[in-house]
């Protein structure tokens, strides 16, 4: 009963840990990106638990390094793994992860980070999270949270054995909790936006499974200097989507607001490892040197034209049958 209570608790409060009681298909992580204010160092960290079919468990810490391109992945027995039961943290084998603090035992990153002046998704009646009213919805394959748009970094990290200040620097926090990633995706997403500040974007764009059949889902939170323009499924906007050899073009438009974006792949990827079943068994490249460029309509009035740097970018599956070059929802 005790499992049921926290896992309806955290139905509320998505940024929680959801999977009280889960002992088989089930996995969940919540992803970290820091950028120190030198913006020489870019990383991205995602704790998380992995509960296979046959109940085999682990936790782990995949560590990717945006600036050298690499990967690492430390596995942990999944007894370390402990999270809350009443808010956002994590305790796994001496480190510490939550809203407002980051602190790192691993052999690449030492040290204690704090996170000041976190910018949570909104929360509204009938929609706790991201995701809307689909927040709700049992037995989807995955479900996505964002835990901060954008926040600024204070302390210092050992980094590869040399000491970094990263005070100054910039992070955000998401996460995901499931099954399985979807069959093909698209995500993006910079809080680097050259004289803006508190200004982030945030985009995925993914196939999902739906009643013996699929839709394309969409969601899209684009935050200028504080004020937050969504767009997704459940609000009812169109999207279009075309890719390039070595650009990604994507479009969303609501009845007041248009929101154009190109992502273009720049330098290279780091291999992360993504969930089947609750397995971590699938492979996704993720970039983190991306630029995005951005505009902001209303109507046929420009409100915002830039780029964001240091984006993180992923493309993975099949990511033809996310392709439209029509408006369509």
């Amino acid at each position: 009963m005790l499992h049921l209570l926290h896992r309806w608790r955290a139905l509320r409060d998505p940024n929680r840990y959801h999977g009280w009681g889960r002992r088989r298909n089930y996995f969940e992580g919540w992803y970290f990106k820091i950028v120190d204010p030198t913006e020489r160092y870019a990383f991205a960290l995602i704790p998380g638990i992995s509960m296979a079919p046959d109940g085999r468990q682990h936790a782990f810490i995949q560590r990717l390094d945006g600036k050298k391109c690499t990967a690492a992945y430390h596995d942990f027995p999944a007894e370390a793994f402990l999270p809350a039961s009443n808010r956002f943290e994590v305790q796994l084998g001496g480190n510490s992860f939550s809203a407002d603090r980051l602190q790192l035992a691993l052999p690449e990153l030492r040290g204690t980070l704090r996170l000041a002046n976190a910018t949570p998704w909104p929360k509204m009646l009938g929609a706790p999270g991201i995701m809307g009213w689909y927040s709700f919805v049992p037995f989807m394959e995955c479900y996505h949270g964002v835990v901060s748009l954008d926040h600024g970094l204070e302390g210092k990290l050992e980094v590869y054995g040399q000491e970094v200040d990263f005070t100054g620097g910039r992070g955000y926090i998401e996460k995901d909790w499931g099954q399985s990633f979807p069959s093909s995706w698209i995500w993006m997403q910079s809080n680097h936006f050259s004289g803006k500040k508190n200004t982030s974007l945030m985009v995925s764009v993914a196939n999902i499974p739906w009643i013996r059949n699929r839709f394309i889902g969409y969601i899209v939170g684009f935050l200028l200097e504080g004020r937050l323009y969504r767009f997704a499924t459940y609000t009812g906007a169109y999207m279009r989507a075309t890719l390039g050899e070595q650009a990604v073009f994507l479009g969303f438009r609501d009845k007041k607001h248009r929101l154009e974006i190109i992502a273009h792949k720049k330098g290279g990827t780091g291999q992360l490892v993504s969930p089947i079943s609750g397995s971590m068994t699938g492979k996704v490249n993720e970039s983190l040197q991306a630029t995005l460029e951005v505009k902001l309509f209303a109507g046929g009035q420009l409100l915002y034209s830039g780029e964001g740097q240091h984006a993180g970018l992923e493309v993975a599956g099949p990511v033809e049958e996310l392709l439209t070059a029509e408006w369509r929802r």
